[in-house]
C-alpha cells in the first residue's frame, strides 16, 4: 500500500453554502462512505450544528465563527464519525438512547473498532492516524431530545423525529416550512448500514415507512450528496422492498460494500 500524504489542518475541511441558508462542512480527505456530512444553520436567536465529524482536526479551530453566537450541537446518533468534535461545543444534544455513548464514547460503542480504519483516508490528518489509539472524547449532552421536540432558532424550527434502525436513538430533523430534512444515517444516497451491533432492521423498516410520508423537498443526509424528493422515495422504496423479502439470508441483506472506492 502506498503511503498516504498528510493534509494540513487548513485543508482538512471543505465548506459550501447551500440553499435555505444551510452551510455544508465535510472532511474531504475521507472516502465518501466514511465521510460524515456536517450541517450548520444560522437562526435569529441561535445556531444549529448537525453532527461534527471525525474529530481528527478541530472544527472550531478552522471555523471560529461557529462559536461566535449560541449554538446547539446535535448528534444525529453516536457513531464516531458523527460526534468527534462535539466536545468543542458547550451546548450538546442527542436522543436519550444515544446520550450514554456521548458521555462515555468507547471504541466499541461508537463502532470505531470496526470502521475507523486507515483505509477510509485519501490523505491522513495532520497528526496522522493510529487505528488502535483513536477514540472520541467524551461530550455529555446538555439537552436530551425526544420525538416531537422542536429545536427553535427563533425564525427557524426543526422537529425532532426518532428514526431507530441504524442505531436505537437515531434522529432526523424536519423543517416543515422549507421541506428540509436532516436525515443523519437513517437515509442517504449510498449503502445503508443496518448491521451494526445495535442496529435493528425491523425498526429501520418502520422508520423509513414513516419518513416516506413526509412532504420532503431536499434531504441532507449523514453521508454522500444531498438529493430531492424523487430520489428520496426511490431510496426508501428500494430499501423497503429488499428488507421485506421472506427468508432472505442475512448476507444478502448486508449493504456495506466489501471495499471502498475513492472519488
Amino acid at each position: 500500500m502506498t503511503a498516504l500524504e498528510h493534509a494540513t489542518a487548513a485543508d482538512w475541511y471543505a465548506c459550501e453554502r447551500l440553499a435555505h441558508g444551510i452551510v455544508h462542512l465535510h472532511e474531504h480527505h475521507i472516502d465518501p462512505f466514511y465521510r460524515c456530512n456536517i450541517w450548520f444553520v444560522a437562526g435569529r436567536d441561535g445556531n444549529l450544528l448537525v453532527d461534527s465529524g471525525l474529530g481528527a482536526v478541530s472544527l472550531v479551530g478552522q471555523f471560529p465563527w461557529l462559536t461566535e453566537r449560541p449554538l446547539l450541537a446535535v448528534a444525529s446518533h453516536a457513531h464516531f464519525d458523527h460526534i468527534g468534535n462535539h466536545h468543542e461545543f458547550p451546548a450538546r444534544a442527542c436522543h436519550g438512547l444515544e446520550a450514554p455513548i456521548l458521555a462515555r464514547p468507547t471504541r466499541e460503542a461508537t463502532i470505531a473498532t470496526e470502521y475507523a480504519r486507515l483505509a477510509m483516508f485519501t490523505r491522513l490528518p495532520p497528526g496522522g492516524f493510529d487505528e488502535a489509539a483513536y477514540e472520541v472524547r467524551p461530550a455529555p449532552v446538555t439537552r436530551v431530545l425526544a420525538a416531537g421536540d422542536v429545536i427553535d432558532l427563533g425564525d427557524r424550527h426543526f422537529e425532532v423525529l426518532h428514526v431507530p434502525g441504524h442505531s436505537p436513538g437515531s434522529i432526523a430533523l424536519w423543517e416543515p416550512a422549507t421541506g428540509v430534512l436532516f436525515s443523519g444515517d437513517a437515509i442517504y444516497d449510498g449503502p445503508l448500514i443496518d448491521d451494526a451491533y445495535h442496529s435493528d432492521r425491523a425498526d429501520y423498516v418502520e422508520s423509513l415507512a414513516r419518513l416516506r410520508e413526509l412532504p420532503v423537498e431536499v434531504v441532507h443526509g449523514g453521508h454522500f450528496p444531498s438529493f430531492g424528493a424523487t430520489r428520496y422515495r426511490e431510496l426508501i422504496d428500494d430499501y423497503l422492498r429488499g428488507r421485506r423479502v421472506p427468508g432472505c439470508p442475512s448476507d444478502a441483506l448486508r449493504t456495506h460494500p466489501p471495499g471502498v472506492t475513492h472519488d
